[in-house]
């Protein structure tokens, strides 16, 4: 099994908001509207979740465990050297069927000091699709915000002050934004991602209210005055975490800069005959045609799991797919 690519189905855990037509819609069957994510050779559990979230493979296996069984041929030498028997990525479908929530997530610091995990959750957006009139991402404070005030924010859920303190940027397919840990984040409705991210669940939700039954989940148990510590205050130039690549079709187009390469990596792979691809990690979406990797038969919307074990694969067809991959090992290149 950990030696060829293999074909996984849909895995939709349940959310807090709307969404899914897109999903269904690309993998070929728009009644299968299950939920707004669909979480790609998962080995990453809801928050306090034992089984949630995870992938299971057609063997019956979790990933997470066929991994830890045989990380090497999954995963490769240079990467479990760097990272043990751990895939160190986490792929979504999302479908933001209605506005996200202004949230961020915490960095590998915070994580190890506060939530005894080696990965925050930085995370990156590969926008496949959009609908309505002005599809938006908000992402990062436009100017400096001192601490008091987003507290007061936080304790009034004063949702209009804190989505109006973001740079709001209107997306369409073929951009990439990297949203580094503690970067302040929405995504709008009708946009449809691909989202490549570290391996948790960690979201330190700071408008609630409306989004979260709970009203104490936003702050992961921490508590809101720790919860806020890992909230990046900074203003940000928004051109800097975008990479647009929409009029480009070579037969790979990288879709992050070397920023992102500790976190994990992208390309759009346009194949028309045959592409042989590098040994590695990988998953693959497909967007467009049909093809074969290997043996396995490819078409619009299959989500497919790659083992580093797999080698030189080759990929023949007529297809567009976005290739996620985990971080780039150190000393390695690329």
């Amino acid at each position: 099994m950990s030696n060829h690519p293999v074909a996984l189905p849909a895995n939709q855990p349940d959310q807090f908001y709307r969404g899914g037509a897109a999903i269904a819609a690309l993998r070929g069957d728009p009644a299968a509207r299950q939920g707004p994510e669909d979480w790609v050779a998962s080995t990453t559990t809801l928050f306090g979740q034992d089984e949630a979230g995870l992938s299971r493979l057609p063997d019956g296996r979790w990933l997470r465990d066929a991994v830890r069984a045989d990380p090497v041929a999954w995963l490769g030498d240079a990467h479990v050297a760097a990272f043990g028997p751990d895939t160190a990525l986490l792929v979504k479908l999302l479908d933001a069927g209605q506005r996200l929530p202004v949230h961020c997530h915490p960095s590998d610091a915070f994580a190890a000091e506060h939530l005894a995990c080696r990965h925050g959750k930085t995370e990156a957006w590969v926008v496949v699709g959009t609908s309505g009139p002005d599809p938006l991402v908000h992402i990062g404070f436009r100017e400096d915000v001192p601490a008091p005030v987003i507290a007061d924010w936080v304790s009034t859920q004063d949702s209009a002050a804190m989505l109006g303190a973001l740079n709001a940027v209107s997306v369409k397919p073929g951009d990439t934004v990297f949203v580094p840990a503690g970067v302040p984040h929405a995504i709008g409705e009708g946009v449809f991602v691909v989202e490549l991210q570290q391996p948790t669940d960690f979201s330190v939700t700071l408008e609630w209210r409306g989004f979260l039954a709970d009203p104490d989940a936003w702050h992961l148990g921490l508590g809101g005055a720790t919860a806020l510590a890992c909230v990046d205050r900074r203003a940000k130039h928004v051109e800097d975490l975008f990479t647009r690549t929409g009029s480009r079709a070579a037969p790979s187009v990288n879709l992050l800069r070397a920023k992102a390469d500790p976190f994990f990596r992208a390309d759009r792979l346009h194949v028309s005959g045959a592409l042989t691809l590098e040994p590695s990690f990988a998953v693959l979406v497909v967007l467009e045609g049909e093809g074969v990797l290997d043996s396995l038969p490819l078409r619009r919307g299959s989500t497919v799991v790659v083992p580093h074990a797999a080698g030189g694969s080759a990929l023949t067809g007529d297809l567009v797919a976005v290739r996620c991959r985990p971080p780039l090992p150190p000393n390695h290149g690329s």
